[in-house]
């Protein structure tokens, strides 16, 4: 075995920056799509790094997500949380799941919630522009956006944030949380939707969570701990995500004044610049979710053997010289082309259509009426969320030129 074909030592985290210029574990990877790895705990595992060789992985069934999760095996960070959810199922357990859901999300669907959409969006800017200089962007904007949204489509109380939004910063947390913590906030979360459940049996409403409870009473499609569940797993991946990814993305504009400028001169630009800010920044340096071969399987020039540990690497996938051009760069102008910020195959991120709406409308407020709309501090005063499987800001102070 040469130095090159022994496996790389890994931290289980890198500290959170700012800084997009370099993919996730780029510089263990380069330009080796398919590296051995070795956990800080000794464990080994394949770091996946090349475009198709991650998108083979997302939707080729041999890469199991059931077995990454299964009973006897170390879980760290989210997916101690995945265990018990359709995160960590493989089809047809995933597909029946899924299905009883997916029709809330398609195109068509989300497209018709564009103006409640806008109206959060002027709502929440009128707030900040009547609030003195500086203000938290994080809490005023970024973060009640999705809430609210997911919140009225799921039916969930939106004054009730503060207390699962605690428990989401604990459940999302990076591979070196304690799990008893994860567990214990895992709990409170399901006993919160227990109660709102029966709240909702009672008093049936317009919403998606009356619906499950539907398929689960009349048509008996789920079971109860299901219903649950999808519950948690719906207004955890509803919020997080986009909040934070409404954040770093304004960071990376920010940090390209011109491109910047190219949405304000032009604003049609903007929904092709959330494919490319989804495809550009990068949202963690932690591990991400495993997969387990069910089988040996073949990726490039290296055969993974069955019952191995693979990691996908989406962001360094997102920087495939082979599958873009000027990887490195963001270009707002770039016409459409396929990324993987959403995943893909039977796990391809269930919400893509509504967090794709909300990017939207959140980047045309931001841009159409906050002009000269800057950070308050410098970039090195940001504070980041400890121990978050993503990058989470406690604050975002901004500051916007007077109109």
């Amino acid at each position: 075995m040469t130095v090159a074909d022994r496996p790389v030592r890994l931290p289980l985290t890198e500290q959170p920056s700012i800084d997009q210029s370099a993919p996730m574990f780029h510089e263990y990877v380069q330009d080796r799509p398919v590296v051995q790895a070795e956990l800080p705990d000794g464990r080994l595992v394949w770091l996946i790094a090349g475009f198709d060789e991650v998108r083979q992985i997302l939707v080729d069934q041999r890469f199991s997500r059931a077995l990454a999760v299964a009973p006897g095996r170390p879980l760290q960070g989210t997916e101690v949380f995945a265990a018990g959810s359709i995160l960590g199922l493989d089809p047809p357990e995933h597909t029946r799941l899924r299905k009883l859901v997916a029709s809330a999300f398609t195109a068509r669907r989300v497209e018709a919630h564009r103006p409640r959409v806008v109206s959060i969006v002027n709502e929440l800017i009128d707030g900040l522009l009547e609030r003195p200089q500086p203000a938290d962007l994080m809490s005023g904007f970024s973060l009640p956006l999705p809430v609210k949204v997911i919140c009225e489509l799921l039916g969930v109380p939106a004054e009730d944030l503060p207390r699962f939004h605690v428990w989401s910063d604990t459940i999302l947390g990076d591979w070196q949380r304690d799990s008893d913590q994860i567990m214990s906030a895992l709990l409170e979360l399901y006993n919160y939707f227990t109660g709102l459940i029966e709240v909702k049996r009672a008093e049936p409403a317009d919403d998606l969570m009356t619906a499950l409870i539907d398929a689960r009473d009349s048509r008996d499609r789920l079971s109860e701990e299901e219903l649950t569940t999808m519950g948690c797993a719906l207004l955890l991946g509803g919020h997080e995500t986009t909040a934070n990814q409404i954040n770093i993305s304004l960071l990376a504009l920010l940090d390209h004044a011109d491109e910047l400028a190219k949405l304000r001169a032009d604003p049609d630009l903007i929904p092709g610049a959330v494919e490319e800010l989804m495809r550009y920044v990068r949202m963690g340096d932690g591990l991400p979710p495993a997969r387990v071969t069910t089988e040996d399987v073949t990726l490039g020039d290296v055969t993974i053997p069955a019952g191995d540990a693979v990691l996908p690497l989406y962001a360094t996938a997102n920087r495939d010289p082979r599958a873009f051009s000027d990887p490195n760069t963001l270009d707002v102008g770039r016409p459409p082309a396929n990324h993987l910020g959403f995943g893909a195959g039977a796990h391809h991120c269930l919400g893509a259509q509504l967090a794709r709406l909300e990017l939207q409308e959140a980047f045309r407020g931001l841009i159409g009426r906050m002009p000269g709309l800057r950070l308050a501090v410098p970039t090195d005063q940001l504070r980041f969320k400890p121990g978050m499987a993503v990058y989470s800001l406690a604050e975002l102070p901004v500051r916007w030129s007077p109109p």
